[in-house]
């Protein structure tokens, strides 16, 4: 029986962001609504948990990774294995708070589509950010977000957990993902998340930006196959 693939997205995204893996592996599973509206991230990792299968290999991306962290740290024995892709584990950094109020002001003043406009393209690739029907896709699916769950994400970002404790207790197979044109969590901050996760394996995928699992669905699925592969943890 195939191994339950569950898949957490990141800020303003759903199950649009991973259509070529959820197509490529039929017992994956996206959260797709916005983890109903929870403004923090144990709210998400409660709520993506009570979707979950009993046991499941658990892929998470960009604020989606942060809440798969915190999957981890509550039930550990329910996850096999653990992919974590164009993320960040640290604190909140000085001046972080007003560059996200700032965009959460323009969309209350001047519409929502003016703030997807203004946070879309520095997460793309360069290539990504020439391609009308990807950028589109893209730009569709933080609008069918809107400002109420930017804003609820917003907070859970900014009032997120430690993940230092949860890194030294993983334990499962475990990849750690990023765009080699990752402008917002670049590739030296995911070898140092690599660094402290025993046993982690690097992959930066050339081409991509943040938005990797759309910007270059091929490489993407071609990790989550070798990281399938790899022998699962076994419960305790």
């Amino acid at each position: 029986m195939p191994e339950h693939l569950l898949i957490l997205p990141g800020l303003m995204c759903d199950a649009t962001m991973f259509a070529a893996t959820l197509k490529a592996f039929p017992s994956a599973r996206a959260i797709d609504d916005h983890y109903g509206g929870a403004d923090s991230i144990g709210a998400m990792a409660v709520h993506a948990l009570t979707a979950a299968p009993d046991r499941f290999a658990l892929i998470g991306h960009s604020m989606g990774a942060r809440v798969a962290l915190e999957v981890v740290a509550r039930a550990p024995e329910r996850v096999t294995r653990l992919m974590i892709a164009d993320t960040g584990v640290h604190a909140v950094r000085p001046g972080e708070a007003e560059q996200r109020y700032a965009l959460r002001d323009l969309g209350r003043c001047e519409g929502f589509d003016r703030l997807v406009d203004a946070w879309l393209p520095p997460m793309l690739g360069e290539a990504a950010r020439g391609d009308e029907a990807l950028t589109a896709s893209l730009r569709a699916m933080c609008l069918r977000a809107g400002q109420t769950v930017f804003e609820a994400q917003t907070e859970a970002l900014l009032d997120r957990p430690d993940t230092g404790p949860v890194l030294q207790t993983i334990a499962c197979p475990t990849a750690v993902v990023v765009g080699a044109e990752d402008r917002w969590s670049d590739v030296a901050q995911h070898q140092a998340i690599a660094a402290r996760i025993a046993g982690a394996t690097l992959h930066v995928i050339a081409g991509a930006g943040h938005m990797a699992p759309a910007e270059q669905p091929h490489p993407f699925n071609t990790l989550i196959r070798e990281w399938l592969a790899i022998p699962a943890t076994t419960p305790a």
